[in-house]
């Protein structure tokens, strides 16, 4: 593939994108990207699915004392509830940053900065923007669902309910907020989702064009992220907010889960049909609906990468996965990673190697 054609297609975030091209794997820093250390002093050989290598004789690399871990705001509730067991279970130190998805990604491809681990609400942004220059495999390992989030004193909350929302939310006067479409997927989620309410599903849509233009008429952008919408609410800057199901579920506020006509949710053909009907442009870059699908990777320019295997180990196993439901995310029971790049052995073992997930490329 010429770099031409690698730009293209980070351009634009497909639904139905062009396979990822495998990468090299390399690693700088401390650690051995072709062995790792377990807990028990054995050496684990990193390998690709369909591309192991034989392991090696040399003697193990120590492994690191601490770990970097880029993720979205949305994730933000279960990692910070595994970071203390993490540390706890490997003697480690996880310093973690939380920021939208796509901010957190062009960390790694434009600021030149360096992470064992990135986790965002949209793999496709590993697919389309690590791959294959800064990482060569990825997972994905959970899903989740729009919401939206309002006050019990908000214009219209004695009445709203999951048939009537957008009724509600077209109304003069309603503040409708959501995150950055430019440096979250929350963001363009959200306007993916009234999008769709106007487009027709099985012959049916929810509301007309004129209802739409109120309710886009009503929508604004206080934040950068989703984690802050809440907080906009409370002040009463907000009436309502759009954003995911995850959030709105551990907060005290009342919600209304949104029909899977326009949530996201439905990691099948049909819906990932209709989703794709949705686009929006932010950031100079094109997004296409699709199925919610969290991704994780471990960078090739992670300094500690034995450490952030560890790290997609863990929340691709029983214990990330218990932390992921109680956070309100729905889990990718197995997870799935690429066919092809050096995925870890210590993840490929948890995982299902595959060239799609459900309707969506890998």
């Amino acid at each position: 593939m010429s770099r031409g054609e690698q730009r293209s297609r980070r351009d634009l975030l497909k639904a139905t994108g062009a396979l990822g091209v495998a990468g090299l794997a390399g690693c700088v820093g401390g650690e051995s990207s072709g062995q790792e250390t377990t807990t028990d002093g054995e050496s684990e050989t990193t390998t690709g699915i369909g591309n192991a290598t034989e392991a090696s004789e040399d003697a193990p690399t120590p492994t690191a004392d601490s770990a970097t871990v880029f993720h979205a705001g949305s994730l933000a509730p279960p990692f910070s509830a595994a970071e203390p067991e993490f540390e706890e279970k490997y003697g480690v130190t996880v310093n973690r940053e939380a920021k939208g998805s796509v901010a957190s990604t062009k960390k790694i491809t434009t600021q030149g900065r360096s992470a064992d681990v990135l986790g965002v609400s949209d793999f496709r942004l590993i697919r389309d923007m690590v791959v294959p220059e800064y990482g060569s495999w990825y997972a994905v390992f959970a899903t989740n669902a729009m919401s939206l989030q309002y006050r019990e004193d908000s214009p219209g909350a004695d009445e709203i309910g999951p048939d009537n929302w957008w009724e509600i939310l077209s109304r003069d006067g309603v503040k409708v907020g959501h995150s950055d479409p430019a440096v979250d997927p929350g963001g363009y989620r959200a306007v993916m989702a009234v999008q769709l309410g106007k487009e027709k599903l099985d012959g049916q849509r929810l509301y007309d064009r004129q209802t739409y233009d109120r309710i886009r008429d009503n929508m604004t952008v206080p934040t950068g992220t989703e984690t802050k919408l809440e907080g906009q609410l409370k002040a009463g800057k907000l009436d309502y907010a759009l954003y995911y199901r995850s959030i709105a579920s551990q907060s005290g506020l009342p919600h209304v889960d949104l029909q899977p006509h326009v949530d996201l949710s439905k990691l099948n053909r049909k819906y990932a049909q209709h989703y794709e009907k949705a686009t929006v442009t932010a950031g100079g870059n094109e997004y296409v609906g699709a199925p919610i699908a969290y991704g994780i990777t471990v960078p090739s320019v992670a300094e500690a990468p034995v450490r952030g295997a560890q790290w997609v180990e863990y929340m691709i196993t029983d214990p990330g996965r218990r932390i992921l439901k109680n956070k309100g995310l729905i889990p990718k029971t197995p997870a799935v990673v690429t066919k092809d790049g050096d995925v870890p052995a210590r993840v490929a073992k948890h995982a299902e190697a595959k060239t799609s997930v459900g309707p969506l490329e890998l």
